[in-house]
C-alpha cells in the first residue's frame, strides 16, 4: 500500500541553515594571541639559560609584557560581549586557568626586570613553565572563558 504524499514534510526536513545570527564571541582570539606570546616567553628563557646572550632576556619581558596587554584588551572584549550578550555564563574552570597565569605573569615581568642572570635563571624560567601549562591546558579547551549560547529549540538561528 503506497503512502500518501506529504507536501509539509518536505518543509520539515533537514536543511542548511546558512549563516547564525547568533554572534561570535570576539573574546577568545586575544585570549589565543594573548596566550602564544606568554607561552613563547618560555622558549626565550630556556635560550637564555643555554647561551647567556642577554638579549633573549629582553626578549622574554617583551613578550610577558605583550601578553599582558592581550590579556587587559582581552579581558575588556569579555565586557562587551557580555554587554552584547553574545555569550554565555562564565566557565570557571577556564576562567580559573588564565587568571591564574595572568597573575603568574604579572610576577614574571617584574622578575624579568632584574640583572643578568637572576632574570631568567631559576625563578623566571620557572613560572614560564607554569604559566605555559596552564596556558596549554586553556588552550586545549578552546581559549573562551564563557559558555557560548545556541539556537535553542524554535529560535532563530
Amino acid at each position: 500500500m503506497p503512502l500518501a504524499f506529504d507536501a509539509g514534510r518536505e518543509n520539515r526536513m533537514a536543511t542548511p541553515m546558512g549563516p547564525s545570527r547568533i554572534p561570535k564571541p570576539l573574546h577568545p582570539f586575544f585570549v589565543g594571541l594573548g596566550g602564544a606570546l606568554l607561552m613563547a616567553a618560555l622558549f626565550t628563557d630556556f635560550m637564555y639559560s643555554s647561551n647567556s646572550l642577554m638579549q633573549w632576556a629582553n626578549f622574554s619581558a617583551w613578550l610577558i609584557t605583550g601578553g599582558l596587554i592581550l590579556a587587559l584588551i582581552s579581558a575588556i572584549v569579555l565586557i562587551i560581549d557580555f554587554a552584547l550578550g553574545w555569550v554565555g555564563p562564565i566557565r570557571w574552570l577556564d576562567f580559573g586557568l588564565l587568571a591564574a597565569a595572568a597573575v603568574l605573569s604579572i610576577f614574571n615581568v617584574f622578575i624579568h626586570t632584574r640583572d643578568a642572570w637572576t632574570s631568567v635563571v631559576p625563578s623566571g624560567i620557572t613560572i614560564s613553565a607554569i604559566v605555559t601549562i596552564l596556558l596549554a591546558v586553556a588552550g586545549l579547551r578552546g581559549w573562551c572563558v564563557t559558555a557560548i549560547p545556541f539556537a535553542g529549540r524554535g529560535d532563530v538561528a
